[in-house]
């Protein structure tokens, strides 16, 4: 039965000098690549120094016995995966039990049959590297089907975010207000990440996430009717009723998706967006008449860049305000519909939601462009 596996070496520990002998000469002519160690405390050493594929331990040795030895080699995440092959002169059932217990994977009783020996060396060296193939194949598998999986959801992910901007179409038709959005609502995350009290919660990851989470925001406008989204007057209370569904509409939207993916984060915040960004911090919002900060911070960001975005918007009911006429109205509902800690951010960096408008604003002649 020779070894055609030269890479395999293997470890022998002893501390009869007869029995290292005997046993590299065999094993040698086997074409294994050979150590030996003559006590616990060397084979401990030369383990750690260069794994081997395989070992074989003594029992009975003076010191510090095998039993002792394989429990710190199990201990090591290096060399916990070595299969032990015990020797031992003892052959009552016990020493077996506590050779297996202690993490052995085979038992050999002195004096052995140098064939029997040989034919369970090769035997556990194959059953381990068969075993370490099935972990990487089971690795690969997990990696293919998580780059799998990250296709199907990036490529959901596409067709939900389509569907916001088409919904967005039908009552914006620049295309450009869930892009104004998403900006203006990074802006703020950046300025609340530099304040102690919300540093637990915003981080680079928060920043960024919310840029691509707040497209998401009004997405339940599918469900709404065009008469009512494209009306050039004031709704009716039964419109607006119907209007205010679409938060409840998106999230139950997203909500679904969530389910398949319970620990996206992104869809989290996405599902929080769609439902809460109408609620006031004096809870006269909608859907959930939330107050404070019951409302999601990120949805408390995505109601300020929101509201800008729509006092500035021309629109088929109302012109379009200047930057400084939206900038006042937006402070002047601090603590009422806004969060008067958002509100102080935002008052110093609103001049940067102005460049922002200006680098997302179609001109007059596109906007016709668009429309032929």
């Amino acid at each position: 039965m020779k070894n055609t596996r030269t890479r395999d070496n293997i470890l022998i520990v002893d501390d009869t000098p007869e029995n290292l002998r005997l046993l590299a000469i065999a094993l040698m002519s086997e074409s294994y690549v050979v150590r030996v160690a003559p006590n616990g405390e060397l084979a401990i050493a030369m383990a750690t120094a260069e794994t081997p594929d395989l070992i074989i331990l003594d029992i009975d040795m003076p010191d510090m016995n095998g039993y002792q030895v394989c429990e710190i080699l199990k201990a090591n995440e290096q060399l916990k995966d070595v299969p032990v092959i015990f020797l031992s002169a003892l052959q009552d059932t016990r020493a077996k039990v506590m050779a297996f217990d202690h993490g052995g994977v085979d038992y050999a009783t002195k004096p052995f049959i140098l064939e029997e020996l040989l034919a369970r060396v090769s035997t556990h060296l194959e059953l381990h590297s068969l075993r370490h193939e099935l972990e990487l194949r089971n690795l690969s598998l997990i990696h293919t089907v998580t780059y799998q999986e990250q296709e199907i959801f990036t490529a959901q992910m596409s067709t939900i975010v389509a569907l916001a901007k088409l919904a967005e179409s039908r009552d914006d038709d620049t295309g450009l207000h869930i892009d104004r959005v998403g900006s203006f609502s990074q802006l703020m995350a950046k300025a609340a990440q530099n304040l102690a009290s919300r540093k637990s919660g915003v981080d680079d990851h928060y920043v960024d996430m919310i840029f691509h989470a707040s497209a998401l925001h009004d997405i339940g406008k599918v469900g709404i009717a065009d008469a009512i989204l494209q009306k050039p007057g004031k709704l009716t209370i039964e419109e607006f009723e119907i209007m205010k569904g679409h938060p409840v509409i998106g999230f139950d939207t997203l909500n679904a998706v969530l389910e398949s993916y319970p620990n996206n984060q992104m869809i989290r915040m996405g599902t929080d967006i769609a439902r809460w960004h109408h609620e006031k911090w004096n809870g006269s919002g909608y859907p959930d008449s939330l107050q404070g900060e019951q409302i999601p911070l990120c949805a408390r960001i995505v109601a300020i860049a929101d509201v800008y975005d729509a006092l500035r918007a021309k629109r088929p009911y109302k012109t379009p305000f200047s930057h400084e006429q939206a900038v006042e109205i937006i402070i002047d509902g601090r603590g009422q519909h806004f969060d008067p800690e958002l509100i102080g951010l935002f008052e110093t960096i609103h001049a940067e939601f102005d460049q922002v408008w200006h680098s997302l604003k179609l001109e007059p002649e596109e906007q016709l462009r668009m429309a032929s």
